[in-house]
């Protein structure tokens, strides 16, 4: 018998809230949040944790803000609470999470007549829960919707079991204690949705470790066999960074009109997962980098330190943060330099330097156009104010300027005599670094810059010609 054949008005439904009306973990969500406030956050749940399961969740709520409007809702759970209430039937809220995240996320959605969480020293988790769900509307009195095995005991003494995503195993285990049963399909994740979160298309950025090998003409096999391991040490340290400051930056992904689709924010992957996957990630990564080098590892380390300092701290400084992420570009250019042994000269860091603060100026400047276009005042997340725009402007256009007269510099210069025949075919890429650099602050002033430049440059036809244009004036000016 389906959901909707049964009498509502004689049973209340009762409905968990982690993994069932929300695709996500309030622990973990008030974990991230907590760590995205105080740094220190490791430090504080370890210490709560000796206490016990409940103390732990108590002082994660305390510091985190969670916006149970912006929380990622299973819309099949939706589906089934509001068919019962139109019925007429009564819908309770009881989760293991605290009492304080219960009563937020009913007084948010208006759908449940009463709501319960953890306190008073009882964690309503398993056997606790069923003890409670008892007392409270006595034995076969409600309807029970849950999604994992701690929930069984829970089953047993409801008049119905309503599951969500279950597995054929688990399935079969619910459908053995033979109530009535219904078995709601939610999407389950994807390897793609594992994927997203690696964000394999960023490790395009880390191509920069190949740099001095292609400046200084060492096209050698043993400096690309070398190069080659600092890129992939390189893309798995960059991911365990973007899955660490994915998770620290959920409240702002749900606050942005496209990064509120990213796996965590949106639910597609466990915040559970994530938080394994950045520790795996950088333990692979330094493996790799030790291989590479010691050298090439303790930039590496330097790299995720620093990338760590800007997840939690940094990126909320006006500037600060358009100097780190410039700053982080040019490490990867060092990286190589390590890996290779070969160095990156003064013209190369001074150009990087100025480029990536070029990108990532219009990277701050996308962010403040789409506030501007959604009607908010500050950049979610961010200390940049809409009013920021104009100046955050200039800066892109003018940083993007002084390293195409670097180049120009560079190429009248006498290094550059050694290394190419036409030094003056140089001047032609100068050309086109002005007219890319041109374009880019155009389409980043009419909103048409996707969040990360180099993302965009990587997906846009005529950044294409204008990279192989490069290549060719590049190769033209060394054998011509």
């Amino acid at each position: 018998m389906s959901i909707a054949n049964w009498d509502p008005t004689k049973l209340t439904l009762v409905v968990d809230l982690d993994d069932t009306l929300i695709r996500t973990d309030s622990l973990f969500e008030n974990f991230w949040s907590a760590c995205a406030a105080k740094w220190y956050t490791p430090l504080v749940a370890a210490a709560a944790v000796l206490r016990g399961p409940l103390a732990l969740k108590q002082r994660l709520a305390g510091i985190a803000r969670i916006d149970p409007a912006r929380l990622p809702y299973n819309d099949e759970v939706l589906d089934v609470i509001r068919g019962w209430r139109a019925r007429g039937g009564r819908i309770a809220l009881v989760t293991a999470s605290i009492q304080s995240t219960a009563d937020a996320v009913a007084t948010h959605l208006g759908l449940f007549d009463e709501a319960h969480g953890s306190g008073g020293g009882v964690n309503l988790k398993g056997a606790s829960k069923a003890r409670f769900l008892e007392a409270r509307f006595g034995d076969s009195g409600y309807t029970y919707i849950g999604d994992a095995a701690v929930d069984l005991p829970i089953w047993e003494n409801a008049a119905q079991a309503i599951t969500v995503n279950p597995g054929k195993a688990f399935r079969a285990r619910v459908d053995a204690i033979g109530k009535e049963t219904e078995h709601l399909p939610v999407a389950r994740t994807r390897l793609r949705d594992y994927l997203r979160v690696l964000r394999p298309h960023q490790w395009l950025k880390n191509l920069l470790v190949f740099v001095p090998m292609v400046a200084g003409h060492e096209l050698t096999a043993s400096a690309f066999a070398q190069s080659m391991l600092a890129f992939i040490a390189f893309s798995l340290i960059a991911s365990s960074t973007y899955v660490l400051n994915d998770l620290v930056d959920l409240a702002a992904d749900r606050a942005h009109p496209r990064k509120r689709n990213r796996p965590f924010a949106s639910g597609a992957v466990r915040l559970s997962h994530g938080t394994w996957m950045a520790p795996l990630l950088a333990l692979a990564g330094g493996g790799v980098a030790i291989v590479a080098g010691w050298q090439a590892f303790a930039m590496l380390a330097a790299y995720y330190a620093a990338t760590t300092l800007y997840s939690f701290w940094l990126k909320r400084m006006v500037v600060i943060d358009i100097c780190m992420l410039a700053v982080l570009y040019t490490m990867r250019i060092l990286v190589g330099a390590l890996a290779t042994g070969i160095p990156a000269s003064v013209w190369l860091l001074a150009f990087s330097t100025f480029f990536f603060f070029g990108l990532a100026s219009v990277k701050r400047q996308a962010e403040l156009v789409d506030g501007i276009a959604s009607g908010t005042v500050t950049a979610h997340g961010r200390g940049y104010h809409v009013d920021d725009l104009a100046v955050v402007s200039n800066m892109a256009v003018s940083s993007g300027l002084i390293s195409v007269l670097v180049l120009a510099l560079y190429a009248n210069s006498e290094p550059v005599r050694l290394l190419y025949r036409t030094p003056e075919v140089l001047w032609g890429m100068c050309l086109v670094l002005l007219f890319w650099n041109s374009r880019i602050a155009i389409l980043t002033h009419r909103g048409q810059m996707h969040d990360d430049p180099l993302v965009f440059a990587a997906r846009d036809r005529v950044s294409h010609c204008c990279l192989a244009v490069v290549g060719l004036l590049g190769v033209g000016g060394a054998v011509l």
